[in-house]
């Protein structure tokens, strides 16, 4: 990828992550944000859209670090194992062992199914949108485990924390971002690719003029 679209990935997923928890965070937090409206306070309301969009930004560079840490394990992955198969039935126990993990382990075990479910529904949404991207069956697997095992890692800062509103405001943002980069990606090498090829162009034909 070029770094002028690199930089376009970077900033398309910040401000995807920005405006997704900067939403968002209303309806988490409407308790505490229904007087701002009732008073019809813009300058309040303003100023929470920026700070949850402030959380946002965060949340996503969170995700594009996960992101870029999958791309790296996952070509790591099939360079040791050298087949798709036996690297495709690990990342389904790796991904499988993760949630229940997740659920077994947290003391509200309805909440924690609750959480398990959204995300697993969200996987396998982004997951077959890959698939049918890529035009290939074995693109499922990686992109379940990316949208099942990595978001949840990327998660723990806020399940340390514990707290239902950060739970919701960080998950969110993650989930979008994460299928965001996993479906825009290909889109971005492409446009990369189709940079340098016009530009080798320009560089025979301004060779050819020079001559």
């Amino acid at each position: 990828m070029t770094s002028r679209n690199w930089v376009r990935f970077f900033f398309a997923a910040l401000a995807i992550g920005g405006v997704s928890a900067g939403i968002l965070g209303f309806f988490v937090r409407w308790p505490e944000m229904a007087p701002y409206f009732a008073h019809a306070d813009l300058l309040s309301i303003a100023g929470a859209f920026f700070w949850f969009a402030g959380l946002g930004l965060i949340f996503s560079l969170v995700s594009q670090v996960g992101f870029f840490a999958w791309l790296t394990v996952h070509q790591l992955g099939l360079d040791i194992f050298r087949s798709r198969l036996v690297w495709q039935a690990i990342q389904l126990v790796a991904a499988c062992y993760v949630l229940f993990d997740f659920v077994y382990f947290r003391a509200d075990t309805r909440q924690s199914l609750l959480f398990a479910a959204l995300i697993l529904v969200s996987a396998f949404v982004a997951a077959a949108a890959k698939t049918k991207q890529a035009k290939s069956a074995g693109a499922f697997i990686p992109a379940l485990f990316f949208m099942v095992a990595v978001t949840i890692l990327e998660w723990v800062p806020a399940l340390r924390v514990n707290s239902i509103s950060s739970l919701y405001l960080m998950l969110f943002p993650l989930l979008i971002c994460n299928a965001y980069q996993l479906l825009a990606l290909p889109h971005f090498l492409k446009r990369s690719q189709k940079e340098k090829e016009e530009k080798a162009l320009r560089k025979i034909a301004e060779e050819k003029t020079a001559n």
